[in-house]
């Protein structure tokens, strides 16, 4: 079975990614391009293990199928892949990665025109198309014979990508700051294109954590407040001004501030929302999902602008951006992208815009959210993740989701969402949601009040009631 989640199609490598599924689905995707007329793919791969012949194996199969092949035959960031596909005018791109998710995992995801992922509309006819190919008619062609026939062209796009970004920075005022940032790629791909756009400004950079490990050091290889304690130790021992760190795949960033504090990525979309409206004089609406802090609506109402909820998945985040023409949407989970940028999330180019913020602003990162509490207040999130089986799944279901029970909170409720799973939205101030994560077999609960203890004690509350 391939199934696409939230985040592209994941699987445990060696029980449902292997290279029978690899090839099938690629067979799918090559053969309804054909179907629409369309000869060419971009495909890129990150340092997981398999990933680099995980692409050449879908490369074989799209040579075999006649469409043409642009791959970047080398580690690549995802935000990489996704500026390839708008650079090139493509109608679709893949990406042999499974993002922030365990060692265990491999995937890949498939872009479509602008370099967006693509929405669940088009997965779902993609998965019937799988699950009805067989094997046995898939056509190939050798790596080596489609490289040497020149349907697999091998290309380096980054300095494309990278000059993209700097040409979007204000790198003057970046290199008369001489600031010291501390990188941390958690054994990922965002060094080389993150590392050459601050050299170029002048920055002063130390790089950590990167050397290729396909066990990610034993470490999750998702930016949070327990995986960058290295990082934190670093700013800390040598005064940098930031530290900027990267999920596997660049995607999604992490950030530690001047005072080797880790912030939540809630906190870096408010400070990137705030900067742009109030430094910037940019103006436009922000787009959350719906797990994502509230708070960027407070300022967008000040500002005079909306901020639209959507589901969980950045494709949604992407399509509401393009119908509203907003400036900036983003994630709890570390994943943002700023309008001008590619229409994907993209940590290295987020992580660039906040040197420019510190530099531009003359502050510092804990000064400028200090300004931003002092005018909207403060919300604290608790995330809870629970495991479970298959059976439990559906009661869980039943109860939430058919039955639409709640605990009784102590708390008057203004509303309950349906929309992504369960949202409740409490009257004044602060919400709950309970969603199943669309990448891994895990129940998330969320809650976003004032005040970090009491957030905590309304997700275990909501926990205690599905009898996890």
């Amino acid at each position: 079975m391939i199934h696409f989640g939230t985040g592209g199609w994941r699987a445990v490598i060696g029980d449902d990614f292997t290279k029978e599924n690899v090839r099938l689905l690629s067979a799918a995707l090559a053969r309804r391009m054909k179907a629409e007329g369309q000869d060419h793919i971009v495909i890129g791969y990150d340092r997981r293990f398999l990933s680099q012949e995980a692409a050449h194996w879908s490369a074989e199969v799209f040579a075999g199928e006649g469409i043409g092949v642009y791959l970047i035959d080398r580690e690549a960031p995802t935000p990489l892949i996704m500026y390839t596909v708008k650079y090139y005018a493509l109608q679709y791109g893949l990406a042999v990665t499974a993002s922030h998710n365990p060692a265990i995992y491999n995937g890949i995801k498939v872009f479509v025109r602008g370099g967006r992922d693509a929405d669940e509309i088009f997965t779902a006819s993609l998965e019937k198309e799988i699950a009805a190919a067989s094997p046995d008619t898939i056509l190939s062609l050798p790596y080596e014979t489609g490289v040497h026939d020149g349907v697999i062209q091998i290309i380096n796009p980054m300095n494309e990508y990278i000059d993209s970004i700097i040409r979007s920075l204000n790198m003057d005022a970046i290199r008369s700051r001489n600031l010291r940032v501390a990188l941390d790629p958690m054994y990922g791909v965002s060094k080389t294109a993150l590392q050459t756009i601050l050299l170029t400004a002048r920055c002063d950079v130390d790089v950590i954590h990167e050397r290729r490990d396909a066990l990610f050091g034993g470490r999750l290889p998702a930016p949070n407040h327990k995986t960058l304690a290295g990082l934190m130790n670093f700013v800390e021992e040598h005064g940098c001004d930031i530290g900027i760190a990267t999920d596997g795949d660049a995607d999604r960033l992490g950030v530690v501030d001047d005072r080797a504090s880790f912030l939540h990525p809630n906190e870096i979309l408010v400070l990137l929302y705030y900067y742009l409206l109030r430094y910037k004089g940019w103006r436009g609406a922000a787009v959350r999902n719906l797990a994502t802090t509230h708070l960027l609506d407070r300022i967008a109402e000040k500002y005079g602008e909306t901020c639209y909820e959507v589901p969980v998945g950045f494709k949604y985040i992407s399509a509401k951006m393009t119908e509203t023409n907003a400036i900036i949407g983003g994630e709890s989970s570390g994943g943002l992208t700023v309008r001008g940028h590619i229409q994907g999330k993209d940590g290295i180019y987020a992580g660039a815009l906040l040197v420019e913020m510190i530099a531009t602003t003359g502050r510092k990162l804990s000064e400028i959210y200090q300004e931003i509490t002092d005018q909207f207040g403060t919300y604290e999130m608790a995330e809870t993740d629970f495991r479970f089986t298959a059976e439990r799944r559906q009661e869980i279901t039943k109860k939430l989701m058919e039955d639409r029970q709640l605990p009784d909170f102590g708390i008057e409720i203004e509303r309950v969402s349906y929309l992504d799973g369960c949202k409740v939205y409490f009257k004044g101030n602060g919400w709950l949601s309970a969603r199943f994560s669309g990448t891994e077999p895990l129940l998330r609960i969320f809650c976003e009040m004032p005040r970090y203890e009491q957030a905590l004690s309304l997700a275990r509350q909501m926990a205690e009631f599905l009898g996890l």
